[in-house]
């Protein structure tokens, strides 16, 4: 008996499991540790982008609704819906969404703050209390850095900016819509629209039709850049009768006469005064009208433009003096095979800006009453302004860098050449700017 348990006690086979045994509490700690914090951490990205994704939704609603809280908070709890992933009901009292003050250039900014509380598998048996895990997102609208050509003020939900035709549309700076439609932008049929980006409030459907380096789909609004700048009747020099100028015909004005294939505009009132105001400006074919520098005003007529128009440092505008809100406006009309050379004025209260027609114009539903034809031997170098109007721009040439900025409630491009039209921002005359940023709804916390 002495000799077998003086056997056992030398005998060392056993002691990786006397050690094992004594160190299995640390490795189970470890692991129930590593699987706590793997979970800890999956709940926490997962709220983490639950509060982001809230938080840029809130933003969308500001957009629309103002600081309406109500309404904010319902958008919010509708996203989290959603894309809350945890499977974690949230704790009482959340979410809680608050509408900070703007800071600098972020505006409306939301806040969206979650928590929830669930035991771990491992650490509960240690804890009262299940951990509480929290996610806060802020997110607001900030400037951005596109430059756009072509901007449409439709805010419906409608398509803004329309492509179509056989034609094509180049151009080193961007487009965009404030429609709100899932197809506010399109292209269709063989047009080539070529731009630095296509951006819009709505949804855009992508195409082999569109050639941009980015789409940027629901943005907030892009302003109107014009939007404080309103004709005065005290600015319109119409005399004692209002003049229609007629080419071929008699100019019912002091200095009356028929007008030749190509003349210049030099009317006196009988005050000695430039006439700038008319009630129509009609130009027939074989005609060309050369404009004087100059702002010139159309009083409640029409501009129909059959020959050629000419003119540099000038501003059409179409507009009524008288100032009620449903005073007729007239539209401007470019026939097919007319031509205009047209460089907008350099300075003064319309700078930059070629053609405007008063924003008190009827909008005619979804169509366009305005239509500039881009002749190959016709430019516009400003802006074509109709901020509730729809225009058609038809671009049969092959224009390059011409320094055309479009400004429209709806804005289509057509054409059936095969020729490109080319607009660019670079090399432009002083006052014919890009209009920049927009607006872009980003995490700013």
């Amino acid at each position: 008996m002495r000799k077998l348990f003086r056997k056992i006690w030398i005998d060392d086979t056993g002691n990786v499991l006397v050690v094992m045994a004594a160190t299995m509490p640390l490795f189970i700690g470890a692991a129930g540790l590593a699987t706590d914090t793997i979970q800890w951490t999956l709940w926490k990205r997962q709220l983490q982008r639950a509060a982001d994704s809230a938080a840029i939704a809130g933003v969308y609603e500001r957009v629309q609704v103002g600081s309406d809280q109500t309404a904010v908070e319902r958008a919010v709890n509708e996203d989290l819906s959603i894309n809350n992933n945890t499977g974690i009901a949230l704790v009482t009292g959340y979410p809680i969404t608050t509408l900070p003050a703007a800071s600098g250039v972020q505006t409306i900014p939301v806040k969206v703050e979650l928590a929830i509380e669930r035991p771990l598998s491992f650490s509960g048996m240690f804890m009262s209390n299940p951990p509480r895990i929290m996610a806060e997102a802020t997110a607001a609208s900030i400037p951005g850095s596109d430059d756009y050509c072509v901007v449409s003020l439709e805010t419906q939900p409608l398509t803004g900016i329309t492509g179509g035709g056989n034609g094509g549309v180049e151009m080193d700076c961007g487009m965009i819509t404030n429609a709100t439609a899932s197809d506010s932008a399109i292209a269709k049929g063989s047009v080539i629209m070529k731009a630095s980006v296509i951006a819009s409030v709505g949804g855009i459907q992508k195409s082999d039709n569109w050639v941009v380096d980015k789409y940027d789909p629901y943005v907030s609004q892009q302003s109107d850049p014009y939007a404080n700048i309103n004709p005065e009747p005290s600015e319109m020099k119409c005399d004692a009768q209002k003049v229609v100028v007629q080419g071929g015909k008699n100019i019912t004005v002091e200095e009356a006469g028929p007008l030749s294939p190509t003349t210049d505009l030099t009317l006196k009132t009988s005050g000695g005064d430039q006439v700038n105001c008319f009630t129509e400006l009609d130009v027939p074919s074989n005609t060309t009208l050369n404009l004087p520098s100059g702002v010139y005003y159309i009083d409640g007529g029409s501009a129909k433009i059959q020959g050629r128009l000419t003119g540099t440092d000038v501003t059409i505008i179409l507009t009524n003096s008288d100032t009620s809100s449903t005073a007729t406006i007239g539209s401007f009309d470019m026939n097919a095979g007319a031509t205009m050379d047209l460089t907008a004025s350099t300075s003064g209260k319309y700078e930059g800006i070629a053609i405007y027609q008063d924003r008190r114009a009827t909008n005619v539903n979804t169509q366009s009453p305005n239509k500039i034809n881009g002749g190959s031997t016709g430019t516009v170098v400003g802006a074509l302004y109709f901020p509730n109007q729809g225009m058609t721009y038809n671009g049969d040439g092959n224009n390059t860098a011409v320094c055309t900025r479009f400004v429209a409630r709806r804005i289509t491009f057509s054409g059936n050449s095969t020729t490109t039209n080319k607009f660019t921002q670079n090399g432009c005359p002083s006052g014919v700017p890009t209009y920049q940023g927009g607006r872009l709804i980003r995490l700013v916390a």
